[in-house]
């Protein structure tokens, strides 16, 4: 980690940058107190592309899905079971 003066990085920008983004560390310091770290942003993950259909054939919904409920379980579900 290198540590440089306010001037210096005012006057150095560029190149602090460069080196920033290469991986390298830089505090900048006011006198010889260390007041921020320069480093890289790093790039947010890339979403993954969506397939169509990639989930045709891996799941099932049987018939009972569209039964109505049993009375003791739709009471559970409305909050008046407990």
């Amino acid at each position: 980690m290198t540590t440089v003066t306010i001037h210096y990085a005012k006057t150095n920008l560029s190149k602090l940058l460069a080196r920033a983004e290469a991986g390298e560390e830089i505090v900048i310091a006011r006198g010889k107190q260390p007041i921020v770290k320069l480093a890289p942003v790093a790039e947010p993950a890339a979403k993954p592309q969506r397939v169509p259909g990639a989930w045709k054939g891996k799941g099932h919904v049987g018939p009972e899905f569209f039964e109505p409920l049993p009375e003791e379980e739709l009471r559970l579900w409305e909050g008046h079971g407990e």
